[in-house]
């Protein structure tokens, strides 16, 4: 029976909860998602929003990402608490460091894309996961980065410049009615980094609530690492979990 892609929907995935070792010796608390019954052709590394307001691997677009992006874009998901961070999943170690610690954090997570051998991975940041993503995720090999709601507030113009002579595409995602940088503001600062395309989503706010702006999120981001894969859809006839009931 096919039904509606709702909030909770959950699809099928392989689903691995696990602890990211950084290179200055904290474990960090991931999950990896991978299609059901295929090989990912691409991979999403995540950094969530700011933690000493909330922000976490479970944040919900991020959440949504690996509930359905494995089964509806056949993508690995690797989702992580960044020091000092809680979530349902638990703590990770250490703590909050103003997106400077946090660099090893993804450093590790990247690291862990490489030996578990997954595919053309991509940096998706939310807010300040945009920032660690700037300031430390031009690194091989990932592909390129999508930022949504970057508030340009712990990276520089240097950071930015960074990105420059790798090349590496860099989409901003960036809300018409943001709290903190707004469509063209966001264009103004990130000039600095010559291939930057900022993208204004119309009636869109800082943290993305509502099915309606999740989905074009989804779109946006499968569309940079798996371009035939969009639109996604938004319809599944397989077996469904939804989160109230797990």
């Amino acid at each position: 029976m096919t039904e509606p892609i709702v909030a909770n929907s959950v699809l099928p995935a392989r689903r691995e909860p696990f602890r990211l070792r950084t290179a200055d010796g904290l474990d960090l608390v991931a999950e990896l998602a991978l299609p059901l019954a295929a090989e990912p052709v691409g991979t999403i590394v995540t950094v969530h929003p700011l933690p000493t307001h909330g922000g976490m691997m479970d944040s919900h677009v991020l959440r949504k990402m690996s509930w359905r992006l494995p089964a509806l874009a056949d993508l690995a998901i690797l989702r992580f608490n960044t020091r000092g961070t809680t979530s349902a999943a638990g703590t990770s170690d250490g703590a909050f460091d103003s997106g400077n610690g946090e660099g090893l954090d993804l450093r590790a997570a990247i690291e862990e894309t490489v030996r578990r051998g997954l595919p053309a991975p991509w940096l998706v940041g939310w807010s300040f996961g945009t920032d660690v993503i700037l300031k430390h995720g031009d690194v091989d090999p990932v592909r390129g980065a999508v930022l949504l709601s970057p508030p340009l507030r712990y990276s520089t113009d240097a950071d930015l410049a960074a990105w420059g002579p790798a090349g590496r595409p860099v989409v901003c995602l960036v809300p018409e009615l943001d709290d903190y940088l707004r469509p063209d503001a966001a264009r103004e600062r990130f000039a600095a980094l010559p291939q930057a395309q900022v993208r204004g989503v119309e009636g869109a706010k800082h943290l993305w609530v509502g099915e309606r702006f999740v989905k074009i999120v989804l779109d946006e981001v499968v569309g940079e690492v798996v371009p035939d894969r969009v639109p996604l859809p938004t319809e599944w006839s397989g077996p469904m979990e939804r989160w109230s009931d797990l």
